[in-house]
């Protein structure tokens, strides 16, 4: 009923006009086929794929969680009222203020895929006396079908630690050496516009293949499971994208039937939708 040449006389160019009512829709879908097929999880909206303060209160309203990227996107989610126990931080380059922020702040949780930031937030958390929870971002070695920009789970990613070279297992002992760092689990997140559904197969089999060698050998017991988002979305007539439901299947089919077979207790799993919403 809006009339977008009024809208960009009255609010000017460029604009972004989005459908609340679909935003919601899409926020229940996620929610309602994850507690349909595995409700020990959560659906943490991808901030970078759009934020303002209106958008943390839809996201709020419908109960998802957030991710952000930076001490910006942190800022606009407290000004907002989002509660910062439902915050993941993510990026592959914070900032010590970022970090420090974040820690004062009293996010969920820090998704790191670097030594550096491994030293920067022991460094930070032992100088305010505090414990952070951390989930370990790692490169499972899956490359996808989608725009080489847009792949961020092969093994040459800049994004995360391999598990094939050993930089995996190295963070994680980092971290239990640590006594201001918490191991929570892990993180994978293979690109996105993706819309082959079988590479998440793929990368969940792998990510429960390293949980096992790492209870097995080293004697660490995985509690989170974040596998990401990356869902691909239509912006063509020849794009045929996967539904919401049959994403969210895929990655918790997989993951129950691998855990079953190598006797694995289901860790809780984290989804990590962003445009697919918006």
């Amino acid at each position: 009923g809006c009339d977008t040449v009024d809208l960009a006389r009255r609010f000017g160019t460029p604009l972004y006009v989005f459908d609340e009512q679909e935003i919601r829709r899409r926020c229940r879908s996620y929610v309602g086929a994850l507690g349909r097929h595995y409700p020990n999880g959560n659906i943490i909206y991808a901030g970078k794929a759009f934020l303002t303060q209106a958008m943390c209160r839809i996201i709020q309203d419908e109960g998802l969680c957030l991710d952000v990227v930076s001490g910006g996107e942190l800022f606009k989610a407290l000004s907002a009222g989002f509660p910062p126990e439902r915050v993941f931080f993510h990026g592959n380059n914070k900032s010590h203020e970022e970090i420090a922020y974040g820690i004062e702040a009293g996010v969920h949780r820090f998704i790191v895929d670097n030594h550096y930031e491994l030293e920067m937030l022991n460094e930070e958390a032992a100088r305010v006396g505090t414990t952070v929870n951390v989930l370990v971002r790692v490169a499972p070695g899956v490359e996808v079908d989608t725009h080489s920009y847009m792949r961020t789970g092969q093994i040459d990613s800049k994004f995360g630690f391999g598990i094939d070279d050993g930089r995996a297992a190295e963070a994680l002992r980092a971290i239990r050496q640590s006594s201001h760092l918490r191991l929570r689990g892990l993180h994978a997140h293979i690109g996105s516009q993706i819309f082959e559904l079988e590479s998440y197969a793929l990368t969940t089999r792998l990510m429960v293949e390293f949980i096992d060698r790492l209870r097995t050998h080293g004697g660490v017991n995985i509690e989170e499971l974040n596998m990401g988002g990356g869902l691909g979305i239509r912006y063509s007539a020849e794009d045929t994208p996967s539904t919401i439901e049959a994403f969210v299947e895929t990655i918790s089919g997989a993951l129950r039937a691998e855990c079953r077979s190598r006797d694995l207790p289901l860790p809780r799993l984290f989804l990590e939708p962003g445009r697919s919403i918006v």
